[in-house]
C-alpha cells in the first residue's frame, strides 16, 4: 500500500470573498491552494513578517495549522450522510472577530455562541441531530509548532481563535470537511509524519469507532451499536469477524488509523455490498483496494472507479 492517503480524492474547489472579489480556493494533492494568489507562499511570508493578509491566505494558513488537529475528527462528519451546519450568524461573528482588533472584538456572549451554538450535526440515519460542543476537544498552538498530544477537554479562554479557524475551514463544505479529516488521520497514523502519543489513543479510538461502526452497519444491515470497533496497531489491515453475543449479532472490527485517511475519508468504506479495508494503489478516479464480501470471507483485491458522484466496483 504505497499510494499517498489523498490519491483516491479528486480535486475540490469553492469560492470565498477576498478583497471585495470572489476568489477560488482549491484542494488538490493533499493541500489547500489559493488559486488567485499565484505567489501565495511569498504573500504568507510577508504576512508573517507583519504585512497584510487576505481571507484566501488565512484559509491556506489555517489548513496547515489544523491538518493534525484532532478537534477536526471530533467535530467533523462521521458518515456520508452527515451534514455539519455552521449558521450564517455564527460565521459572520467569527469573521468580524477575526478582522477586528484581535479577539477582543468578539461581542458579549459571542464566545459562548461559538462554542455552543455555531455548529450542529445532522447525522442522517446514524444518530439524529445533536450539538457536538459538549464533547469537543479544544486547545491552541503556535503556527508551525508540531503538536505532541491531542487537544483534550472543553475549549478554554485563549483557544477561541484556534476554534474559529477550524470552524471556518469546516464551513467550506462537506468536500473540504472529509479532506481535512483525512489529513488529520494521516498525520496521526503510523505511516504519517506526526509522532504517536499514548495520550492520543483515546481520541483516535473514538474517531475510528465513530466512523467504522456506521460503515459496518450499512455493509451488513445492522445497527451500528452492534459493532465493536477499535484500533488495530499491528501488521496488516486488521480484522473483521463475527463475535458471540447474547441475543444479538455483533461484529468485532479492528482497523488502523490509516483506514480513516485512505479509505473512509474518500468514501470507499462500503461500496457495492463490500467493506473496503485498505487501498493498495489509487489515482483518482480509480482505486485498487482490499475488500471483504462478508466477515467470514477472505480479503479480495478489487478495482473501484468513481463516476463523479460515487464509487462502484469496476468490471
Amino acid at each position: 500500500m504505497t499510494a499517498p492517503w489523498w490519491a483516491a480524492f479528486g480535486p475540490a474547489d469553492t469560492t470565498v470573498r477576498c478583497g471585495g472579489a470572489s476568489h477560488r480556493v482549491e484542494w488538490a494533492g493533499g493541500g489547500l491552494h489559493a488559486v488567485e494568489h499565484p505567489d501565495a507562499e511569498g504573500e504568507l511570508v510577508l504576512a508573517a513578517l507583519g504585512g497584510a493578509s487576505t481571507p484566501c491566505l488565512d484559509l491556506v494558513r489555517s489548513w496547515g495549522r489544523h491538518s493534525d488537529d484532532l478537534s477536526a475528527l471530533a467535530i467533523g462528519p462521521r458518515a456520508p450522510g452527515d451534514e455539519l451546519t455552521l449558521t450564517a450568524a455564527a460565521l459572520a461573528e467569527i469573521r468580524s472577530a477575526r478582522v477586528g482588533p484581535g479577539w477582543s472584538g468578539m461581542s458579549p456572549g459571542g464566545t459562548m455562541a461559538l462554542r455552543r451554538a455555531a455548529v450542529t450535526r445532522a447525522v442522517t440515519g446514524v444518530s439524529g441531530s445533536s450539538s457536538v460542543f459538549g464533547r469537543m476537544p479544544g486547545g491552541g498552538r503556535a503556527a508551525g509548532r508540531p503538536r505532541s498530544r491531542p487537544r483534550m477537554g472543553f475549549p478554554g479562554p485563549g483557544n477561541d481563535e484556534s476554534l474559529a479557524e477550524l470552524l471556518e475551514l469546516l464551513a467550506l463544505g462537506p468536500a473540504f470537511q472529509f479532506r481535512l479529516c483525512g489529513a488529520v488521520a494521516d498525520a496521526w497514523c503510523a505511516e504519517g509524519h506526526q509522532a504517536r502519543s499514548r495520550r492520543a489513543v483515546p481520541a483516535l479510538t473514538a474517531a475510528l469507532a465513530g466512523r467504522a461502526a456506521p460503515a459496518v452497519g450499512r455493509w451488513l444491515g445492522i445497527d451500528p451499536g452492534q459493532v465493536d470497533a477499535g484500533l488495530h496497531t499491528g501488521e496488516g489491515w486488521g480484522e473483521v469477524r463475527l463475535a458471540p453475543a447474547a441475543g444479538a449479532r455483533r461484529v468485532h472490527v479492528r482497523l488502523p488509523v490509516s483506514w480513516l485517511a485512505s479509505v473512509w475519508a474518500p468514501g470507499l468504506a462500503e461500496v457495492g455490498g463490500r467493506m473496503v479495508v485498505g487501498v493498495i494503489d489509487a489515482a483518482f478516479p480509480v482505486a485498487r483496494v482490499l475488500a471483504l464480501a462478508t466477515p467470514a470471507a477472505a480479503v479480495a483485491e478489487l478495482t473501484m472507479r468513481h463516476d463523479g458522484e460515487r464509487w462502484s466496483a469496476s468490471a
